[in-house]
């Protein structure tokens, strides 16, 4: 391609700032929620918009009802834009790195679950490195799976990560699955729970799209046991509280316990519980590590798993 065809090109795609802006739209969904997330007013992002596509030449969205639907020309304008924004991202950690501090942002799509420990891992983490800025994203397992399309993250961490989307996986701690009543519940003084007996109680699941709802279901269904469902619920908090209500019992990470409270409950001793499941930080195989992301796999792999053991007496 010669020079003037390049700076034709150039001139099409408009400012970074336009591109940032027409990134943020893209992720939030609309132009109200990325006004507020660039702290712009809503007019100004609309016309710088209208300005990126003036220079493109083609509409970038349709606006129906209340939604955007990006026209396949905005989706590659957004593609491109992540590609370019990313490439500066990079190029201010590495001169960072390069004077000597550890600065940039680091970017982090958790399952629910994993909101429990991630925080006193980032704790000690950014103790040592205080120039790293955060993001940090929290939803069920599939929310987390979809988030995966758009690269947007350095690593997303899962007990069941899904295996076709070209991961790179990276074991980190156990993931125990226990049984949980109210402490006057009748199970809990009894040992060597059968499951039969187990499952007559109520019992309360996490939601459809859960890492530990997969994990349950299909744990059950190798038992070859039915739970006794009473209540489907979206949040490990609302069944720990529902299970202390005596609504219930339930099965849930034991991370749960360990870091967010067990106070009026009690962990059941059922036969082939707990269920064993793994942790795992991941990234996408064909998405360079930057700087900030390989030094904090480096002390996931090393510190931040040998003090997550410690406090979770899994050593």
């Amino acid at each position: 391609m010669g020079c003037k065809s390049m700076r034709q090109l150039h001139a099409r795609i408009g400012t970074l700032r336009q591109l940032e802006i027409l990134v943020a739209v893209y992720q939030s969904g609309s132009i109200t929620a990325a006004s507020k997330s660039l702290h712009l007013t809503q007019p100004s992002v609309s016309m710088q918009l209208k300005k990126l596509a003036d220079v493109v030449g083609v509409p970038l969205y349709d606006s129906i009802g209340r939604k955007l639907v990006f026209t396949q020309a905005g989706l590659e304008v957004v593609k491109s834009a992540r590609e370019v924004l990313g490439c500066f991202e990079r190029l201010e950690m590495k001169l960072s790195d390069m004077q000597g501090l550890k600065a940039g942002s680091l970017r982090l799509a958790v399952v629910n679950t994993a909101k429990y420990f991630i925080p006193h891992l980032l704790g000690e983490f950014l103790k040592a490195y205080p120039n790293i800025d955060v993001e940090f994203n929290v939803g069920n397992r599939q929310q987390i799976v979809d988030r995966i399309a758009s690269g947007e993250d350095d690593f997303y961490v899962f007990s069941h990560p899904p295996q076709d989307v070209g991961l790179e996986l990276h074991e980190f701690l156990p993931n125990p699955l226990v049984a949980i009543a109210q402490e006057t519940h009748p199970l809990a003084s009894q040992s060597n729970i059968d499951m039969a007996d187990f499952s007559q109680y109520p019992f309360l699941i996490r939601e459809q799209g859960s890492g530990t709802r997969f994990a349950v279901e299909r744990f059950f269904k190798t038992a070859s046991a039915t739970p006794n469902t009473r209540m489907t619920i979206a949040s490990n908090e609302a069944i720990k509280h529902s299970v202390m209500s005596g609504l219930g019992v339930a099965i849930l990470s034991r991370h749960t316990l360990g870091f967010g409270g067990s106070q009026g409950l009690v962990e059941l001793d059922v036969q082939q519980l707990p269920i064993t499941t793994q942790w795992y930080f991941a990234n996408l195989e064909d998405k360079q590590l930057s700087t900030v992301a390989a030094t904090f796999l480096e002390y996931v792999s090393k510190q931040g798993r040998i003090s997550m053991m410690e406090q979770l007496d899994l050593g």
